[in-house]
This record gives C-alpha cells, structure tokens and sequence, in this order.
C-alpha cells in the first residue's frame, strides 16, 4: 500500500467532509501494518433503473479506495428500498414493490462495473441480514435510538415543525442503513452531503454494538448540466451512464468552463498534482478550456463506451459542431400513427425515445430546441401527417430520421 499521505491525498480530492480525518489516518496506518485492507462501504437504494454521473461521484470514490488497495462493498438496499429513503424529502416517500426493487438492482450490478473492477469488488444486499431480523431483535435494534435524536434531523425536524405527517417506518429507514454498517464491519461509509446524519447514526449504532465506528466521508451532489440543480434524470439535467456515446460526448461539451472543473475533481481519474496542474494552465491560458473539456469528455465517454467509442463521438461532434454538418449516421425509424392521421409532435418525440416524457418534449419545444427538417418548431400542437418522412432534431445532438407510415 502507499505511504498515509499518498492515500488521504487521493481519498480527500472532491470530498466534503471527513468524520473524523485523524480516526482515517490511524486506520489507514492500521492498514499498512497489519496487511488488512480497510473495508470501504457505500450503500445505493435500487429506486430507479438507470445511473447518471451524479450516481458515479460515490462510485469513483469508491474506485480510489479500490486502486489504493482496500476492500470496497458496493451494497444494494434492495430491503431499505421497499421503505423509501427519506432524505430531503418534504412528505412521506412512496415505497417501491419487490419486483420494482429486484428489476433495478440487477442493472446496477450491470453498471457499477464499467467503473469499478468487478474482481475486486463485493456486491451486498442487506435482506440478507435484515429479512433474518426477529421481530424482537428490530425492536432491540430501535430501542439503541430516541425520538429526539431522529428529529434533530433537517428534514424530520421541518416536517415536524410544519406538521407534515411523518410515518414512523421512515424512523427505521436510518437505523437499518446504520445496522448494515453493524453487519458489514464497515471501518468507511460514503455518501452524499444528504446522508449526513443516516452515516453518522451508523457511527452510534456500531458503538451500541461494540465495533469501532466507522469513519463519514461525505461527497457534493453533483450539479446538472445547467450548473445549478443537482444532477436528476427528472429535472432533464442528467448524463446517464448508458447513453449513446456520442450524447454523453455532447452533453458534457455543452457545460460550463467554471462546471468543467468540478466535473473534473469529482469524475475525473487525474490525481490531485495533476489537477492542480490543470487548474494552473487554464488561469495562465497555457490550455484552452474547450481543450480541457474535451479530455474530460473523452475520459468519461471512454470510462462506459470505451475509448475508440469516445474518439468516434469527438469526430461525430467536430463534424456537427465545428463543421456544421449532419452526423455521419442517423437512425431511421418507422411509426405507426394507428386509428390516427398523424401524430402530435410532443407524443413523436416520445415515441422516437428523444425525450423521456410529453412533458419534457412539450418544454424542450417552447425553449426553440426542435427542428423538422432545419426548421425550428415552437406549437407544442403541430401534428405530423402520416405518410410523411421527415427529419427531427432535439437539441443540437439528437437527430432521427423518422417515417410514419400511412393508413394500409
């Protein structure tokens, strides 16, 4: 393993807080001596079926852990799931079925792995210890906490205050998150800013029940592509880890020279020289920020598409952007406007997958980001005929080629 001061250097770049530094050092010194790798744990509600890069943020740290040598759990709440996390959350959050839960933990395993090295790491689920939780032993697990310390949490607190409901299984939502570190023998825990208190519950429930506690890393919430919000596949802001190569490639040439940097500390694989580097270039003009966002690009691009992927979007948008020509390939698809003459445009968009929902193609197309045929479009009511071929742009990277066909 590499010396302590190495190891924090690489493990404190893009983290928030650290709970506590000097508890890491003595652990990581532990290591060292000892041959025992650290057992680094992160835990990820199985909510929805898709990663976006603002999931990978604790995915990359846990990949720093891994190329320093110790023990990552990349652990699956396929059982705090079906409760709902509640952090931030302003009422109670709907819990997900079985089947919903089971269904999105398996492309999560599908996933991870395009970051971290799948034979080095260890997939948990934690119904495989909780569904074996008595009765009496989660109302043991419950009696470790009290009420007033549940709603020192922000959220809970708000909620209370306002007199929004508050259900108490959302109580156990953070004592099973903390019990996984109980059963794990967790010595790190990362999560967001968010998770602040859940990670730190963990750190009083190992001391109930007589393990050292773990030490809280907590990262940012990634910004979306607008730089303000945090990254949300709702809010239309996201860079999911399964796009099309040549989509992830534009959507991150389109962000910001301030959001390029902070890209960079939370996504990138530079060390903490080599950013520091890059930030010098960039104030004395020695690389041009355009360049600099096309490594990242290329990087990240390269990281879930491979890198003769990522080069073949960096043409592709040369071509398109710099050349303003066409893609080289565009995908041709037929629709069929059934019982119908035609299909309105919002509901095509839908069908043609360039935007997930009416809503989301009803915004992009009062915002002037549509074209039919080079000619932008502004009347979410417009109705494409059937029996026409035309081509439709969304935004300056999604471009179909798309026939309806005409009545039989």
């Amino acid at each position: 393993m590499k010396p302590v001061d190495e190891q924090l250097a690489l493990i404190k770049k893009g983290v928030h807080e650290i709970i506590r530094e000097e508890e890491l050092k003595e652990r990581l010194e532990r290591a060292i001596a000892t041959g025992e790798p650290l057992r680094v744990k992160a835990g990820f509600d199985p909510t929805a079926p898709d990663l976006h890069l603002g999931h990978t943020v604790l995915i990359q740290k846990l990949k720093h852990f891994q190329d320093l040598g110790h023990q990552v759990i990349f652990l699956i709440g396929d059982f705090t799931g079906l409760i709902g996390d509640p952090s931030g959350k302003s009422e109670t959050r709907p819990p997900l079925t079985e089947e919903e839960v089971q269904a999105n933990a398996e492309t999560y395993e599908r996933q991870i792995f395009k970051v971290l090295d799948p034979t080095k790491t260890l997939i948990d689920f934690n119904s495989r210890w909780m569904k074996a939780m008595s009765a009496k032993d989660l109302i043991r697990l419950a009696a470790r906490y009290t009420v007033a310390r549940m709603l020192e949490r922000d959220d809970f607190h708000r909620r209370y205050v306002v007199g929004n409901p508050i259900a108490i299984h959302e109580f156990l939502y953070p004592l099973i998150q903390a019990y996984d570190s109980v059963a794990l023998h967790a010595d790190v825990e990362l999560g967001g800013t968010d998770q602040k208190f859940n990670l730190l519950v963990g750190r009083d429930i190992q001391r109930e029940y007589g393990q050292e506690p773990q030490v809280v890393i907590t990262l940012p919430l990634l910004e979306g592509l607008d730089g303000v919000q945090k990254m949300s596949k709702s809010l239309g802001n996201y860079v999911g880890i399964d796009e099309p190569p040549e989509e992830m490639f534009g959507k991150l040439m389109s962000i910001s020279d301030a959001l390029m940097l902070r890209y960079y500390e939370l996504l990138s694989d530079l060390g903490p020289e080599e950013l520091a580097k890059l930030k010098r270039d960039l104030e004395t003009g020695a690389k041009h920020p355009r360049d600099a966002k096309e490594e990242l690009a290329l990087e990240i691009v390269a990281r879930f598409h491979g890198m003769e992927a990522a080069r073949q979007a960096a043409r592709e948008f040369a071509h398109v952007f710099r050349e303003h020509g066409l893609p080289e390939e565009i995908e041709e698809i037929v629709l069929s406007p059934g019982r119908d003459s035609g299909f309105l445009l919002p509901n095509l968009m839908v069908a043609a997958g360039t935007a997930a929902s009416t809503s989301e193609a009803r915004r992009l197309i009062m915002q002037g980001g549509v074209k039919v045929d080079g000619q932008k479009v502004t009347d979410v009511h417009l109705k494409l005929p059937a029996g026409s071929t035309f081509l439709l742009q969304v935004g300056k990277r999604r471009f179909k080629k798309v026939t309806l066909k005409a009545d039989a």
